[in-house]
Parts: C-alpha cells; sequence; structure tokens
C-alpha cells in the first residue's frame, strides 16, 4: 500500500520505520527542514516508565491553582480566553479523581513498557546510537508529603508490573554520586532500574536516515494543506508541493493534529501543554550524573548526553504559544543550580520549549477513526519519547490488520 506519514518526529518516524518493514511504499511530510524540529527536538530525553502515572491526578487542582498566584508550580495555567484551551481543562479536572488516575496510569504503563521492549529491538537491528544509556532513573523526593504522594502513584505502577526500589538519600549518593552533594535535602527516592536516556532528537534523525536507506521518501519544507476525501476514504492529501495519493494515512502532528481532524469531523481532545528545556555545556564532567532522573518537588528531569546537560522542567496550559524569555526558565535554573551548581556553564545555555500534544486522561490516541483509512498516532502527552517504538509498531499492525501486541483498551480512538 502506499502509506502517507504526516509528521516527522517521535511518532511518525518509527511508525514509518515499521511500515517499511512490512512492505509499504511510505512517505514522511513534514513542513520542518528535517525530522525531529519540533517537540522531538530537545525533549527531557528520559525513557520513563516510572513517571506513567498521568497529569491528571488528584494533586493537579491545586497545583493549578496555586499558579494563578506563584510562578513555580509545575503545571501553570496561563490566564487567557481560550475556549478550546478552558474544554479541554474541564475534561482534564474531570479525569483526576484517583480511580480514574489508578486506572490510566496501568494503560499508561502498558505501552511505555512494550516500547522499551520494542526500542530493544530496533536498536539492535540498527545499531544506531544516541547516547544511550540503560542504567535507570532516580525519581528524588525533598519532603515526606512528596514522597508519600510519589509512593503512593509509583505503588500503582508496581502493582501494574514495575519493577521499583525505595532507597533513602544516602543511597542516592551511592547509586549517583553526582547527587552527593544534596543527599542530605532528600528524604528519599524511588529508583526504577528499567528506566533510561537518550538522545531523542538524535534518535529520530538516525532512524529517519535508516527509513530512508529502507525506501521511505521525505518531504520536508512541505505543509499540508488539505485531505481529499471520498466515499469515506481518504484518497490524496494536497500539499504546498502538490497531491500525493494515499491508500492509508498516519496523523503523527503531535498538538496539531487536532487541528487538521477537526476540518473531517474527526474530534480528539488533543491539546498544547508547553513544556521548557535548557541545554547546558559541561564544564566539569568528572561531577556530571552517570543517569538521569527527577527532582520530583520541581518536576525537574536532568540527563546528559555527551558533553551536555539536558534539564527540562513545567507543564503549562496556555496554547499554541512558543514565545520564550529568559524569566521563563529563573524557577528551572534554581532548581537545577541547586542540584548541579558547578557542573555546567548555566550563562550559555540554549533554551527551547516545545509543545507536548496531550489528552486529558493522558493516554494516547491509535487506530482508524471513522474515515476508515484514517489512523492516529498522537496525544501522547510527556511520554512521547517513552512510548515512540511500540506506538510506531502498534501503528503498523493496526494498519495491516494484525491484533498489536498488548491489550489497547483505553488507547483507542473511538
Amino acid at each position: 500500500m502506499k502509506v502517507l506519514v504526516l509528521g516527522a518526529g517521535l511518532a511518525g518516524i518509527p511508525a514509518a520505520y515499521f511500515l517499511a518493514r512490512d512492505g509499504h511504499d511510505v512517505t514522511v511530510i513534514d513542513r520542518q527542514s528535517a525530522a525531529a524540529m519540533e517537540t522531538s527536538f530537545a525533549n527531557g530525553s528520559l525513557l520513563c516508565q516510572g513517571h506513567s502515572y498521568p497529569w491528571a491526578s488528584p494533586a493537579a487542582p491545586r497545583i493549578m491553582a496555586k499558579s494563578f498566584f506563584r510562578n513555580d508550580q509545575a503545571l501553570r495555567i496561563a490566564p487567557k480566553i481560550d475556549p478550546s484551551m478552558w474544554s479541554w481543562l474541564l475534561k482534564f479536572l474531570c479525569e483526576c479523581p484517583r480511580s480514574r488516575a489508578d486506572k490510566h496510569a496501568a494503560t499508561r504503563l502498558r505501552l511505555a513498557s512494550y516500547s522499551q521492549d520494542v526500542m530493544r529491538d530496533v536498536v539492535r537491528d540498527t545499531q544506531i546510537e544516541f547516547f544511550h544509556t540503560a542504567k535507570g532513573l532516580l525519581y528524588v523526593y525533598r519532603t515526606h508529603h512528596s514522597m508519600d504522594e510519589g509512593l503512593r502513584q509509583m505503588r500503582v505502577l508496581e502493582q501494574a508490573g514495575l519493577k521499583i526500589e525505595v532507597i533513602s538519600g544516602a543511597r542516592v549518593a551511592e547509586l549517583e554520586p553526582a547527587l552527593k552533594p544534596v543527599a542530605d535535602k532528600l528524604v528519599g527516592a524511588v529508583y526504577v532500574p528499567s528506566d533510561g536516556t537518550g538522545d531523542a532528537r538524535l534518535f529520530t534523525a538516525e532512524l529517519a536516515r535508516v527509513c530512508a536507506e529502507q525506501g521511505v521518501k521525505f518531504m520536508f519544507n512541505t505543509q499540508v494543506l488539505d485531505l481529499n476525501v471520498d466515499n469515506n476514504k481518504v484518497q490524496s492529501v494536497s500539499t504546498s508541493k502538490g497531491v500525493f495519493q494515499a491508500d492509508a494515512v498516519v496523523v503523527a502532528m503531535g498538538s496539531y493534529s487536532s487541528i487538521l481532524m477537526r476540518k473531517y469531523g474527526v474530534k480528539i481532545d488533543v491539546f498544547p501543554v508547553k513544556g521548557y528545556s535548557m541545554t547546558v555545556p559541561i564544564l566539569r564532567p568528572e561531577e556530571a550524573p552517570t543517569m538521569g532522573g527527577l527532582d520530583e518537588d520541581n518536576l525537574l528531569a536532568f540527563s546528559v548526553l555527551g558533553d551536555r546537560l539536558r534539564l527540562t522542567a513545567t507543564a503549562e496550559f496556555t496554547g499554541y504559544d512558543m514565545r520564550i524569555s529568559q524569566k521563563d526558565f529563573r524557577y528551572m535554573t534554581q532548581a537545577a543550580k541547586d542540584l548541579f551548581p558547578t557542573i555546567g556553564d548555566y550563562s550559555n545555555a540554549e533554551l527551547w520549549c516545545g509543545l507536548r500534544p496531550a489528552t486529558p486522561d493522558g493516554n494516547p490516541l491509535f487506530g482508524p477513526t471513522q474515515i476508515s483509512n484514517l489512523f492516529l498516532n498522537t496525544g501522547h502527552g510527556s511520554q512521547g519519547w517513552t512510548m515512540s517504538c511500540g506506538s510506531g509498531k502498534v501503528t503498523a499492525d493496526l494498519i495491516a490488520g494484525r491484533q498489536p501486541d498488548i491489550d489497547m483498551s483505553g488507547m483507542m480512538y473511538q
């Protein structure tokens, strides 16, 4: 079949890889000049099954309410008149009760765990390199309150199959000597040995290279204009560089998927959640961490990518606003310097933001829509990197009419 994949990020490129392996004639279309130039460009770099508990949690409403008065909250709402944002947020709040959050956590973990297994196969088969580490991740806590809540969420994931180890601040320093100077500020941590780190942009770019070698065609600097639908099928896709025929179309456009889909009556609750990252040159490599982790009280993620320290924090509900300023990174820089005061050149950090494609319940969306040959692969939120390879394999299976390897309950478009 001729399959068009709309989007060349962490969702689209693995899908193209598995579709090509199935023997399809695959073309990837993206408005940017290369793969992984938007949300996949400078994300947190954590492959984190341990972060499968959704944003929509019992604590979220209180944190979001505080954000109206304080700018140091992990979840922030920008006060603005945007009916679509407030409609999405209302649905988000409806998913915050504990029973619903626990259920969605198990669903997310199912895909995250499967995806890590698939990624191992992809890396083995392609031999691509992307600063990958598989030493586990540390989820560290500064207060007994935050650890109690974090551990309660981790126990939900443990019951769903995730292996965890609850450790002391002293044990944190043994596992990660870079955190020894702040060990006395930590009440404890959860160590997840199955987690890891890696440069998501480099992985995506390298996998795109492999795809091209397998015959996948790429149309970069190409804007998707319209889907030409007839007899309940997409017959072709009109772009800024011409019309492309299709037997099947995969929409993997992240937060922009919902904008395209609504034109054709396909309603999906995918909304952008703005995330910020800093990439800091490492001045003292001997002091750099050897594994990644999260400072859960500050929702600050850290990982080392070669000679760079990647830091991410904040989930901001502000629509499609991509503007950034130095003040947006003030709190993140303060939290980072508290963890790693001397290893990085913070004055020369590369500042970036990206739009995570989020659903109210945190579960991504897959499968055919009411337009029979139009398939979704979007809505991964903060776990797009962790779920990328599994999502690509699931997408290829659905297009081939195969039953995916995992239970897809809670993730199929309805």
